[in-house]
């Protein structure tokens, strides 16, 4: 004899099985640490700063 299910609970499973996979997806694509976003700001200031310095003044 077959088991029986419930479809609604089959469908809510599928539905956060979907989510948690977008869920780790963009943990890859958009997750750095506050330390990681720190030193990229930091190198953008020095860098920003390097440039201004090479500017010629009118």
């Amino acid at each position: 004899m077959a088991d029986i299910i419930n479809l609604r609970n089959v469908r809510k499973q599928k539905a956060r099985a979907g989510k948690e996979a977008q869920a780790a997806q963009n943990r890859v694509l958009f997750g750095r640490t506050r330390a990681e976003k720190l030193k990229q700001a930091a190198e953008k200031a020095q860098a920003d700063k390097h440039i201004e310095g090479h500017k010629k003044e009118e």
